[in-house]
């Protein structure tokens, strides 16, 4: 039992390390995201029915003329799409929407490429009974009239807190 408890925690370890493109270091990915070390968690979750992880991590100093905001989608070692990829400027990169107001609170953070848009989002309406509470990943396609979500498998790490100093909101009027 205490040699199988071992494994399971070697691989978990191993599982949780991310090679730089470099190879000559290794940062730890923190748990249930693809953010490192040394990096802010904005939004992570896992997808149901999918292996995958999306996340949206920050460098540890994020301001209006410094730092970066990236998405992150795949396995940890194995990231199927980072944007942007040279860590430029937040508001260049990125939307984002916030809407509140008594029991509904919507975050949206998107960007597009190659004509697809991608979305993360949180969204509360305690106006439906029960209340509804999403969190997830939207794809729209280009000539699609229908979007593919992809919503989390249990609740996502969410930390928004920064990013209104950071991006404009565009649900402002």
């Amino acid at each position: 039992m205490k040699i199988r408890k071992a494994v399971l925690l070697t691989g978990a370890f191993v599982a949780a390390t991310v090679l730089f493109p470099n190879g000559s270091r290794s940062a730890v990915v923190q748990t249930s995201s693809l953010c490192g070390k040394g990096e802010k968690v904005v939004f992570s979750c896992a997808l149901k029915s999918s292996t995958k992880t999306v996340s949206l991590c920050a460098s540890d100093k994020l301001t209006k003329s410094e730092g970066y905001l990236q998405y992150r989608f795949g396995l940890p070692g194995k990231i199927e799409l980072e944007y942007p990829k040279d860590r430029s400027k937040p508001d260049q990169a990125f939307h984002y929407n916030h809407y509140f107001r008594a029991q509904v609170d919507l975050t949206e953070i998107s960007f597009s490429i190659d004509n697809y848009t991608y979305t993360v989002f949180d969204s509360y309406n305690g106006e439906e009974k029960p209340a509804i509470s999403e969190e997830g990943l939207t794809v729209t396609r280009p000539n699609s009239e229908k979007d593919v979500t992809y919503a989390c498998r249990g609740r996502a790490k969410v930390d928004f807190g920064a990013i209104s100093q950071i991006l404009t909101n565009d649900s402002t009027p």
